[in-house]
Order: C-alpha cells, then structure tokens, then sequence
C-alpha cells in the first residue's frame, strides 16, 4: 500500500452544482460554467476527440442548439476548458503546501500525483494523458494555450525549487512537470499489469532525487567516478 499523510492526499477537482438565476445575463454565465464542467468531466475521460459538442451539451442538460451562443467553435470550448482546468490544477494539486520548499515541496507534490488512487480514478483531475495526442493534432492556438499554461504552472513550481549550477529552479519545475505527465501516461496505459505500480514508485523516487542539491549529488570531489 502507498504510505503517506493528509499532505499527500489526492488533489480532487469538486464538481460544483449550478443554480439557474432568473436574470437572462447571470442565466448565461451559469449555463456556461455548466457547459465548462460537462466538458471538463468528458475531456478528461474520453480526450477532446471523444467527446462531441452534442455529447458534451447532453451531460449538461442541455440541447445542442445553445451551443453557439457560448462559443464560437469547438476549437473555442476546448481552449477555455483546458485553460479552466489547468488553473484549477495549479490551486488544488500544491494545497496546503505553500510553507515547503525544495525536497520536502516536491516529494508532496509528486506522491499526490503519481498515485494508484489517480491513476485509477474513472475521472481523472488532470486531462492532459487524455488530451495531448488531440493536441498535437490540434490548431495552432490550441497549443499555445497549452504552453501558456504550462508556463504559468512551471514559474509557480519553480518558486519551491533550487537552483544550482546543474539545473536551474524553472528547469526542475518543467522536468518535473513533464516527468509527472509522462509516468502517469505510461501508468494509466499498463493498468494492471505489474509495471505499472513500477512506474509510479521510480518516478516519485527520481523527481525527488532532482531536487537534491548537495554535494554528493553534484558528484563533487570525484564522486562522479566512483
């Protein structure tokens, strides 16, 4: 079993229920937070290809003709959705540990990721495993709302991390970030299998490892050839 303590707990993206106001503009920015969480919910299970505009406004209650007074295009909703759930990451997965700093921060912040719970949760708090290769296939904009995002999360992972002459504080905050994806990836996609528990525990073992700035991991006075 995984051991750790309240700090390390999966971070989890809460639905909120919505209220409809009789107010026709408040109405609208409550449907359209609505068609948000729907959207929200269906790209981190199935991916942005997966989920169609009439399936995404059906999990929200509502009919398909509606869709174009909120947005423009899918293109539209899949950029705003991705960028309203990539800023609820970056409040809910480092919660609680604005106090750490260095080895402490980032073993915190990777066991809550790299965790069996997440990967086997039927919707995971982070699209990206789901979403990427779409991404990739998907329009310039799409991507550079990706790497906005991105780069936000990195400068706030960076203001818990060191730099030394191996790596600067941003480096090992897009390492780690990337490291992170990638394993759960890997992991989500050998379920079951033995390697996929393996996964998760070297990971979380070597993005600690990275943070480690004294003098044997820079392999100072010859310890790089031993």
């Amino acid at each position: 079993m995984e051991s750790g303590n309240r700090r390390d707990d999966v971070y989890h993206c809460v639905t909120r229920g919505e209220t409809q106001v009789p107010h026709p503009p408040e109405q609208k920015q409550t449907t359209h937070e609505r068609i948000l969480e729907a959207a929200g919910g269906l790209f981190r299970q199935k991916g942005f290809l997966g989920a169609s505009v009439e399936t995404v406004m059906r999990a929200a209650g509502l009919t398909v003709g509606g869709f174009y007074a909120h947005f423009s295009s899918k293109q539209a909703l899949l950029i705003e959705s991705l960028q309203r759930i990539m800023s609820r990451q970056r409040v809910d997965w480092p919660q609680g540990l604005e106090d750490l700093r260095g080895e402490e921060w980032l073993s915190h912040l990777v066991r809550r990721y790299l965790s069996r719970t997440h990967r086997d949760a039927e919707v995971p708090t982070c699209p990206l495993p789901a979403v990427l290769s779409d991404v990739v296939r998907g329009e310039p904009e799409l991507k550079q709302a990706l790497a906005h995002e991105l780069d936000l999360t990195a400068e706030n992972f960076a203001a818990h991390l060191p730099s030394d002459e191996r790596a600067s504080a941003r480096e090992r905050a897009l390492a780690t970030y990337a490291l992170c994806i990638g394993t759960l990836t890997l992991a989500k996609a050998t379920a079951g299998t033995p390697l996929s528990d393996e996964l998760l525990k070297a990971a979380r073992r070597v993005a600690v490892l990275s943070a480690d700035t004294s003098e044997s991991a820079t392999g100072d006075k010859g310890g790089a050839s031993k």
